[in-house]
């Protein structure tokens, strides 16, 4: 499936298709799940490993498309125009024209993409509560460095939830280490309902 991943993203940048047709035949792949990026695939398979399912084994391409306005590309090679693969995927409430644009010119029939209030990790500080998302990086190891962020004069006046989705962006690879930390710190009846309904749909 991580072959399939770099076929297809080379074909939406425009290289050829061939590959990623042989491969999506030899899979098989049924669906393709489409998400802004390495953040939100971490915690879809994260959640995935959680419920005891193995997305790739069952078919299911769980793809970073590099931000939203990439969309229309990636479901013009995936969907109806492309290999004809079933799409869902999820996004930040800002980016949702994006979606919705983008699955009407490859011709998806059903628009069925879910959408996060602000963005995926809003959602689960949200649904797991500042004190336990402090524990959480405490227990990472980040919280010298959460102290220090905070006395930053810019953090002053956020709140504490503006605060540590702020935090998550502020290294590279940190948004994509807490996309998995976070999901994995769940139960199962605080789980955000935009990425509950995204792995039920599949």
């Amino acid at each position: 499936m991580g072959s399939f991943r770099e076929a297809v993203t080379a074909w939406a940048a425009g290289g050829p298709g061939d590959l990623a047709r042989e491969l999506a035949e030899g899979l098989p792949v049924r669906a393709a799940v489409l998400l802004e990026g390495p953040s939100d695939v971490a915690a879809v398979n994260a959640l995935a490993a959680s419920r005891g399912r193995d997305l790739a084994a069952e078919g299911v391409c769980v793809l970073s498309i590099g931000g939203a306005m990439g969309v229309g590309r990636f479901a013009r090679v995936l969907g109806p125009p492309g290999l004809g693969l079933r799409l869902t995927g999820m996004c930040d409430e800002l980016e949702r024209g994006y979606y919705a644009r983008g699955w009407e010119r490859a011709g998806v029939e059903q628009q069925a993409f879910f959408v996060c209030a602000a963005d995926l990790e809003d959602e689960l500080i949200r649904a797991l509560g500042v004190a336990r998302v402090a524990e959480l990086v405490r227990e990472e190891g980040d919280l010298r460095a959460l102290q220090t962020f905070l006395r930053q004069p810019a953090q002053q006046g956020r709140t504490a939830q503006q605060q540590f989705r702020r935090f998550l962006g502020t290294k590279k690879g940190r948004k994509i280490h807490y996309g998995r930390v976070l999901v994995e710190a769940l139960t199962p009846d605080r789980v955000p309902t935009p990425l509950d309904g995204l792995l039920t749909s599949l």
